[in-house]
């Protein structure tokens, strides 16, 4: 019986010391929570540590994160950090029962490692970025260490002996003192969320508030006949709330544009340029159709959508700084976009001033920028995947050259230059649907964009390629829907589709990944036909 009771009690301890690591660790987030606040909200430890291991994850990594979870996979990231820092902190707990100063020491180091990862982020403002994991590690500390006093045998103080029971600990004291921590980190975080959410405000009320005038140069129509009426087609221009959205923030920037500035300076800028954003809405505006894709799309992924965009030319910009193109003698070959996360992309100064639409946008769809699209200015470039020309929350443009600088994405393994591949898709009948024998229309989408799309073909089987019927090309920087008119029979089939560009190039059959820059390959679909 003792040899059972002694286990029984030893068991609570264990279980009750986990528990006092939990609480400190919770302690710790809550009082990060509340100290970010003060200092920014991408400074918190989970956001610093996400930051940091999306940074340092391999692009295969990423691109497997992006296929399997899609824009889930910030959750996904998040998540798996809280998870990892609950198993931490329990053990933790369990250690500091045995060794309380060494438990205790563990959580100031883990302090450590949050501060260093935030004082390293591409957008750190400095070594203030630290304050809130470090503050929250020795809070997490001096709670573990007085929890643990509670469940080990203390030297015996006059008086308190009746506040323990007969395994020499104090129970009573250490529930008192466990409830309490666990009521003020909840308040603390509470509190710390509540700032946090005022701080947006301003952005919220500034983006509320913002107009978008007539643009100088409208986009024309789309025509009648660019949207095919065939149920599975998505509509031709994606709504905003379900534009993809492909990054790296786990924290969506709110900016406010009353404040927002956007400098261009850099090699072979004659003088430096600084705009608000008022100053770019009292430009003359260009409205533009402009199909954007992801380079982490695979071969008929979803990582594609269409919308009008508002906003000014960036060639325009450029020259007003006295920027030329390479072909004409320009110093600088490259532009290196960057936004108020630390994020840059690369362009080719080539591309931006060819001739083509490349624009910083500030309207989507009829409205301002959401921010989970840039508000409130982002950069895009048609013709280009998005890790090369789409900076969301853009603040700085800086002229160089591929010699002298590799952006983020370079960094890790993907091409400099990226043009969108001649691409292809087929959204009716979906992979594995089970239509019935008679006449079936599949249909889908087919974009390269700034070259357009000439000719989409479908093969049945092992069959040979016949011509799918073209919906009206908007612009050669749209994507173009297509359907053909399959006389199904009964059956197990593959449906395979391929494009034409408008320079006569054929879409690859060449299966290739995303990386490192762009997949390619037909896309095909197997079906039942009952």
């Amino acid at each position: 019986m003792t040899t059972v009771r002694i286990t029984r009690t030893a068991l609570t301890r264990g279980t009750l010391a986990a528990l006092s690591g939990l609480l400190a660790g919770f302690a710790a987030l809550t009082v990060a929570e509340l100290v970010s606040a003060a200092v920014r909200p991408e400074a918190s430890p989970v956001t610093a540590v996400g930051g940091a291991a999306i940074d340092r994850t391999p692009a295969g990594v990423k691109d497997f994160a992006i296929r399997n979870f899609g824009e889930n996979d910030k959750l996904v990231l998040q998540l798996g950090i809280v998870v990892t820092l609950a198993l931490f902190a329990l053990a933790v707990g369990v250690l500091a029962l045995r060794f309380r100063r060494t438990g205790s020491a563990a959580v100031l180091a883990f302090g450590v490692v949050g501060a260093a990862s935030a004082v390293s982020r591409p957008d750190s403002t400095g070594v203030v970025d630290g304050l809130p994991s470090l503050v929250a590690a020795v809070a997490g500390a001096v709670l573990l260490y007085v929890l643990i006093g509670r469940l080990t045998r203390p030297r015996r103080v006059p008086g308190e002996e009746e506040a323990r029971d007969e395994s020499g600990w104090n129970r009573r004291g250490f529930l008192i003192a466990a409830t309490a921590a666990a009521a003020a980190s909840t308040v603390a975080g509470a509190v710390g969320r509540k700032l946090n959410s005022r701080s947006a405000q301003d952005a919220v009320a500034s983006r509320e508030a913002a107009r978008l005038p007539a643009p100088a140069s409208p986009a024309k129509p789309i025509p009648a006949g660019a949207q095919l009426r065939v149920p599975g087609l998505p509509p031709f221009t994606t709504p905003n709330s379900k534009f993809y959205r492909v990054d790296t923030a786990l924290v969506v920037p709110k900016v406010d544009a009353n404040s927002w500035r956007l400098r261009i300076h850099g090699k072979g800028v004659r003088r430096d340029l600084e705009f608000t954003y008022q100053d770019l809405l009292d430009r003359p505006l260009i409205e533009r159709e402009i199909t954007l894709c992801c380079v982490s799309n695979e071969v008929g992924g979803p990582y594609i959508g269409h919308a009008r965009w508002i906003g000014v030319r960036l060639a325009d910009l450029l020259k007003e700084a006295g920027v030329k193109p390479p072909s004409r003698g320009g110093k600088a070959d490259q532009i290196i976009a960057r936004s108020v996360d630390g994020m840059t992309l690369g362009t080719p100064v080539e591309d931006v001033m060819d001739g083509r639409d490349a624009m910083l946008a500030v309207g989507m769809n009829g409205e301002p920028l959401p921010f989970v699209h840039g508000f409130p200015v982002r950069m895009l470039v048609p013709g280009l995947y998005g890790y090369v020309s789409a900076c969301k929350w853009i603040e700085d443009i800086e002229l160089t050259t591929f010699d002298d600088y590799d952006a983020y994405w370079v960094k890790r393994k993907w091409a400099r230059k990226a043009p969108i591949k001649t691409q292809s898709r087929i959204d009716t009948p979906k992979p594995f649907g089970r239509p019935e024998a008679g006449t079936v229309m599949v249909a889908g989408v087919a974009w390269a964009q700034h070259r357009g799309i000439e000719k989409v073909e479908i093969r049945v089987d092992d069959g040979p390629w016949r011509p799918a019927q073209l919906a009206e090309q908007d612009t050669v920087d749209t994507w173009r829907q297509w359907s053909y008119p399959w006389k199904a029979t009964p059956g197990g089939h593959t449906l395979t589709v391929r494009a034409t560009d408008g320079t006569g190039e054929v879409q690859t059959e060449k299966r290739t990944k995303t990386v490192p820059d762009g997949a390619s390959g037909w896309h095909s679909v197997v079906v039942t036909v009952d």
